[in-house]
Formats: C-alpha cells, sequence, structure tokens
C-alpha cells in the first residue's frame, strides 16, 4: 500500500514551539514500522514556522512575512534534521521535497515532482514533503498543508491519504461545543451537507482546520484515492487505519467500475 501521512504543528509541537520529542519519536517508530512491513510511505509534515518560533525565541507566532519566512527557515532545519536522525535510527532515509504553488500548477514542473515522488519510492526513500515557506506568501502559496498532502497523495498515486490532527474524525456538529456531537465513521459522497461541518471561516471547526480537510477529502477522493482524518496523539492510530479497525471518519475514493 502506498500512503500519504499528514501531520500538523499540533502533533509535532508544543505551545511554546518546541518540538514534542515524545510524539515525534513515536511518529517515526510507527512509520519505520510500517515501511518495514512493506508499504510505500510519504509524509507531509507542517511544523517549520512553528519550530522556528520556538528556536529563534520569539514571544508568538509572527504575522509579518519576511519573519514568518525567517521562522520557516531556522524552523525547516530542525525539523528535516531530528527526522534525519530518528529514521535514521531504524534504517531508513528520508529525502526532503519542499513545494510551492507553481510547483503544482505548472504540468511541466508537476510532471518532474511526480517522477521524483516515484525514484524516491523505488529507491526506498521516505519522501518528507512541506510547503516551500521560505518564499510562499498567503496570496502566492498553496495554502494549507491539508490541501498539499491531497496534491501529494494525487500526484503519487496513492492507495490512502491519512490526515493526523487533534480531533478524533468528522462529527455531526462541533465536539468541542456540543456534547450531543457524534463521529460519522464513514462518508461515501461529501455533499453540500457534509462540507456545511466543515464551519465557516471564524467558526470553531473552521479555525480548527476541518473545512480544508473536507477540501482535501474532495480533492483526494475525486482521484480514487481513500482518505482518513484521525486523532494523531497516538500515532499507533496508523495500524489500526490500516488494518481497517474503523478509527476516525473514512471518506471513500471514488473509482470508476470497469
Amino acid at each position: 500500500m502506498r500512503i500519504v501521512i499528514k501531520v500538523g504543528t499540533s502533533t509535532l509541537a508544543y505551545g511554546t514551539g518546541r518540538m514534542n520529542i515524545r510524539h515525534v519519536e513515536q511518529l517515526v517508530k510507527v512509520l519505520s514500522d510500517l515501511k518495514n512491513a512493506g508499504h510505500q510511505v510519504i509524509l507531509v509534515s507542517s511544523g517549520a514556522i512553528g519550530m522556528g518560533v520556538g528556536k529563534l525565541k520569539l514571544a508568538k507566532r509572527p504575522e509579518d512575512v519576511p519573519t514568518k519566512q525567517a521562522a520557516a527557515a531556522v524552523g525547516q532545519c530542525e525539523l528535516m534534521y531530528t527526522y534525519d536522525k530518528l529514521f535514521c535510527e531504524y534504517n531508513h532515509t528520508v529525502a526532503q521535497i519542499l513545494l510551492g504553488a507553481e510547483d503544482v500548477q505548472d504540468e511541466v514542473r508537476r510532471n518532474h515532482v511526480e517522477n521524483t515522488l516515484f525514484r524516491l519510492l523505488e529507491l526506498d526513500a521516505l519522501p518528507i514533503v512541506n510547503e516551500n515557506d521560505t518564499v510562499a506568501t498567503e496570496e502566492l502559496g498553496i495554502g494549507d498543508n491539508d490541501t498539499l498532502a491531497a496534491i501529494v497523495a494525487v500526484t503519487a498515486r496513492a492507495d490512502l491519504l491519512v490526515l493526523l490532527t487533534d480531533i478524533d474524525g468528522l462529527y455531526t456538529c462541533d465536539p468541542h461545543t456540543d456534547p450531543g456531537a457524534c463521529r460519522i465513521p464513514r462518508v461515501e459522497a461529501i455533499t453540500p451537507e457534509i462540507l456545511a461541518l466543515g464551519g465557516s471561516a471564524g467558526s470553531g471547526l473552521g479555525t480548527g482546520g476541518m473545512a480544508t480537510k473536507l477540501a482535501a477529502a474532495q480533492r483526494a477522493t475525486a482521484a480514487g484515492v481513500d482518505m482518513v482524518i484521525a486523532n494523531g496523539q497516538d500515532p499507533a492510530v496508523l495500524y489500526d487505519i490500516i488494518e481497517g479497525k474503523g478509527v476516525g471518519t473514512l471518506f471513500a475514493g471514488r473509482r470508476d467500475e470497469a
């Protein structure tokens, strides 16, 4: 199975911006084990700006573009150094791929990305992908790593995309505010009613990123890629997902009948 796994900053770092060493070590151990089992793994990793904030000892996440880009430049070094060190302990080689909007919008450049991804997988490397935040801006960038992960999953012709986040899946309403919220275990079609569960900009779910995850699900499932939203606080949840144990919310990829 070819799997794309996206992890957010909340899974990788504390609120201080410093790395959550325990979570990252657990994540690397599980991903290494999945590779040992014969799966091909691509990791889409957030966290560069957040870790740069911590390493530069900034009081908060910067709001101006130059400082965001500077924090990303510092944080990306920290991120890849840590991944390289930890994966090496399990005898796995990692590769860094930083993408910008033009890399996925331009057909020629997108083909180069595709060729690189496939060759890395053939060489048994584990690609680690992030947006090139040192040059991206809100106006010109991909926008968020949920979207990036869906683009990577479609480009890599993945079997499965997993978005690890800080919530157990898609709910019938906001579980942070409504005790009656129920997790939706499976979504066969992304209807307007399903999209409405992402919340509007500024709502609890919207600011929590569910809207971007549903947009990612639209992109992935339209290309025939299954997608799961699950809680990443324990990376071992990936075993349950691959074994089909029904954790999180599964969005079924649309596949044309022969």
